[in-house]
């Protein structure tokens, strides 16, 4: 009995089951489809604001050197640098042998309470790698969710300093594996070099990154994901040498736990003051 085979199929005779012809070309069209969406954007001619802000310093400029004024030159081509160790946009890894802590805080909406948490971490030499501070579920209630490298004692110790704060309710450390983690990173690449290198294209579609802006000089590339893969995707393309600006959002977190400690606090907390004022 003869078996139907696909169109388009390989030499190793399974193609009713393989369908590995069928994914490389539907990753081929989608790659086809990449690369022209990017060439039609960085074709476009846009109006936009970086240009006028060009054509009002090009004729601030013009008046300058009418008037005999100095002025410092510069040019608007985007020239990609690599990172280097101690440089901007460099990830430098130097916690060998230290955890990464993430301490989760809530306090009254105050000003001035950031301040006093950030103290405890200068009194103690504990640098702060991200900090994000945002409102939470419970009204009047803010939530900071801080990362640090150091041992565990001193983020105990850390926790229980932040703790002691008048204005603060709660405050717990933890680590990756007790979370649920998500950051935002915005990449800005070369859009000449996203055009002559296809594994450029390969390596965003790899990530599932989402490309937010095109242009004739340089691509923006969005990443949310998990701390490791947004590192990793800056790795990648930075060895291409293809990056012309990174930037990361502060860790958000919430716990794998059912329950909610702030509101089984403030539970605990309702429940003590009907019990004292009954007595």
């Amino acid at each position: 009995m003869e078996t139907n085979k696909k169109i388009g199929a390989a030499e190793c005779g399974d193609c009713n089951t393989c369908g590995r012809c069928d994914e490389n070309l539907e990753q081929a069209d989608e790659m086809q489809g990449f690369e022209s969406a990017v060439r039609a954007a960085a074709a476009m001619e846009r109006n936009s604001y970086e240009k006028n802000l060009a054509r009002e310093r090009k004729a601030t400029f013009a008046n300058d050197n009418a008037s005999g004024n100095q002025h410092e030159t510069f040019t608007r081509n985007a020239v990609v640098r690599p990172s280097t160790a101690g440089h901007e946009g460099a990830l430098v890894n130097t916690h060998e042998g230290l955890t990464l802590y993430t301490l989760i805080i809530y306090s009254e909406n105050y000003a001035g309470i950031l301040n006093q948490i950030t103290a405890v971490f200068t009194r103690r030499q504990v640098n702060i790698e991200s900090l994000n501070v945002c409102s939470s579920s419970t009204p009047g209630v803010h939530k900071y969710t801080i990362t640090c490298y150091c041992k565990q004692e001193m983020a105990e110790m850390l926790t229980k300093q932040i703790e002691k704060k008048i204005d603060v309710l709660q405050a717990n450390c933890f680590v990756e594996d007790e979370l649920y983690i998500l950051e935002t990173s915005l990449l800005k690449l070369s859009t000449p070099m996203v055009l002559d290198n296809q594994d450029i294209s390969r390596i965003v579609r790899r990530f599932e990154a989402r490309i937010v802006e095109v242009n004739p000089t340089y691509t923006v590339v969005e990443k949310t994901g998990v701390t490791r893969d947004v590192i990793e995707l800056f790795n990648q393309l930075d060895e291409i040498g293809c990056v012309l600006q990174f930037v990361r959002s502060g860790r958000i977190a919430i716990t794998k736990s059912c329950i909610e400690r702030l509101d089984q606090y403030i539970a605990q907390r309702e429940e003590e003051r009907d019990n004292n004022d009954n007595n």
